[in-house]
């Protein structure tokens, strides 16, 4: 067939937002069942630009510089009334025995193993290699469907350039243009056929028995039941969060995008915040925040008792944001482990300065912020400052002191020959030398990061499991105070009980207050109504807080005070 105009294209390509309700919930389960179709090829072939295109939004990172994806990235896409799911990998170089190059190559089997159909991905500008011919030969023997897309043929006087890819022995051959949607028509419809199959096969097997369905289902590999953690905790393959983008957009993601701490304070609570008529939300996000090299993809793994992401002593491995969603407890948490957060003046390469930008986009876009910090190191500047990013966009905040095991027995932390200047700089430090005893090492956490004196504190040992036990009720606990709601008639009662005259406030600045009211959740909003319009004295807001706080709890999550002026 014609290639499809691009406003065509977009308008078959759906892209499925976040379930806020029972309905979307479970077209999310039936997103979780649809048949996966893989994206594999050498590096810097363009595989992240062609899984953005799909699932229409930049879930993935894109530039100029090879092999920036290592993870496995998941998404969804709708084509012709079929839905499926794409996964996107890391550049794979089959002879390379490096150790981050070989962890690529078995994230990549992990998603060969689960998928319906294979599209590999070659550079049409680039001459035929050994290494794409070694690769076609490891596809070709998995016997699945295979679907060589020659990319970066942009206009039809290109399309000669796919010619010499015959060689490969791949019989289903297209010109492809992933940055600008040509000839992906062709592509997704001559994948259609396998993707029905699949779904008569999967809706077979539903209809047989209820009992067991993941571990017969033909999207579920072998490896993916060896990893199965437990009865209680069941992991679903995590898929990429859409942003309403259409399929053509290729703009990176903006402050406009996601709801950010200043739109909410423009009046932008309904986004954030939920009424007493609208139900909660279904699933919890959790994002895993942190430095380079604290742990933070060692924990996600722990969590959800996989090999999810690659784990390496080298500092900055992950780049993309990876999520997984476990469900603890009939409670669903999806989990972001968000690239480790460094100072602007110590990122260098394009890949470090995104995974940075889309770590905070992350950040903004969770419920609660896992915090990590590693033991051996103490609180440094740049925890503080990461602690603030969270603090500030009214996220909540679970504080986790990891490789406690390693304070202990006076070990030192795993550490690269590659480490990079910041990290050796922070381990010269006098933090290095902790307290031992938690009580006084907490002490001088809460020292350090006194905004955040309303986060619970937890040590752990992520390799080894040491009290990660204790995340899942910390984060069910956070996750209810976050959306807890005081009725107005309370807070007016707990008003009269309050001694403002305690309040350390110059007598110019006191006012004198009417009431107070909730006006939101997520984060817990007050609005103070007072006899005049003035800026609440720090001091004042920190009393009022402090007095909340005591009387209601709110553990965990930040409190936004707002000062409104009787009329």
């Amino acid at each position: 067939m014609p290639n499809a105009s691009l406003p065509d294209l977009t308008a078959r390509l759906k892209v499925v937002p976040f379930p806020i309700d029972d309905t979307q919930m479970n077209e999310r389960s039936s997103y979780s069942r649809a048949p996966l179709v893989a994206i594999v090829g050498r590096p810097n072939v363009g595989k992240s630009t062609l899984f953005n295109r799909l699932v229409g939004s930049r879930r993935a990172i894109v530039g100029d510089e090879p092999g920036i994806t290592r993870d496995r990235l998941y998404g969804e896409s709708h084509w012709r009334g079929h839905d499926f799911r794409v996964v996107d990998t890391g550049g794979i170089i089959p002879e390379d025995k490096d150790f981050i190059p070989a962890e690529i190559f078995r994230q990549a089997r992990v998603a060969l193993d689960e998928s319906a159909a294979i599209i590999m991905l070659v550079d049409g500008r680039t001459e035929l290699a050994s290494p794409d011919l070694e690769l076609a030969r490891l596809l070709q023997r998995t016997g699945k469907p295979l679907f060589l897309a020659v990319n970066k043929v942009d206009s039809e006087k290109q399309e000669g350039l796919s010619d010499d890819f015959h060689r490969m022995g791949i019989r289903n051959i297209f010109p492809v243009s992933a940055e600008h949607g040509r000839g992906l028509d062709d592509l997704l419809d001559a994948i259609v056929p396998v993707i029905r199959e699949k779904e008569k096969l999967t809706t077979a097997g539903t209809e047989n028995t209820e009992e067991g369905t993941e571990e017969k289902s033909p999207l579920f590999s072998k490896a993916g039941k060896e990893e199965e953690p437990s009865k209680s905790v069941r992991t679903k393959r995590g898929k990429a969060k859409a942003r309403g983008f259409q399929a053509d957009d290729q703009r990176p993601t903006t402050d406009d995008d996601l709801l950010s701490a200043h739109d909410r304070e423009l009046g932008g609570q309904k986004e954030q915040a939920t009424t007493d008529d609208e139900p909660p939300t279904t699933e919890v996000k959790v994002a895993i925040i942190g430095h380079p090299n604290v742990g933070k993809s060692t924990l996600l793994n722990r969590l959800t008792g996989t090999d999810r992401a690659i784990v390496s002593p080298i500092p900055g491995t992950t780049r993309d944001a990876v999520d997984e969603i476990v469900t603890h407890d009939g409670k669903s948490f999806r989990f972001i482990d968000t690239a480790g957060i460094r100072r602007k003046g110590k990122t260098h390469l394009m890949a470090e300065k995104l995974s940075v930008v889309m770590a905070r986009k992350h950040l903004e876009a969770a419920d609660i912020a896992l915090l990590v910090i590693d033991a051996t190191e103490g609180v440094s500047a740049l925890d503080a400052a990461i602690a603030g990013y969270a603090h500030e966009s009214g996220r909540s905040v679970i504080i986790v002191v990891n490789k406690w095991d390693l304070l202990g027995t006076g070990a030192p932390a795993e550490q690269s020959e590659s480490r990079t200047k910041e990290s050796a700089s922070r381990s010269r430090r006098p933090h290095k030398q902790m307290p031992v005893d938690r009580a006084a090492y907490e002490q001088r956490l809460r020292y350090a990061l006194k905004f955040l004196s309303y986060a619970p504190v937890l040590f752990i040992s992520a390799a080894k499991g040491k009290g990660t036990d204790k995340i899942f009720p910390s984060l069910e606990q956070v996750a209810a105070e976050r959306r807890k709601r005081i009725t107005t008639g309370e807070m007016n009662r707990f008003l009269k009980h309050v001694d403002f005259d305690r309040a350390s406030v110059p007598m110019r600045q006191r006012v004198k207050i009417l009431y107070l009211t909730q006006a939101a959740v997520a984060p817990p909003t007050f609005i103070l109504f007072t006899d005049r319009q003035v800026k609440l004295h720090f001091s004042y807001q920190r009393f009022l807080e402090n007095q909340i706080r005591r009387a209601f709890g709110f553990v965990g999550t930040p409190i936004w005070i707002k000062v409104r002026a009787r009329d």
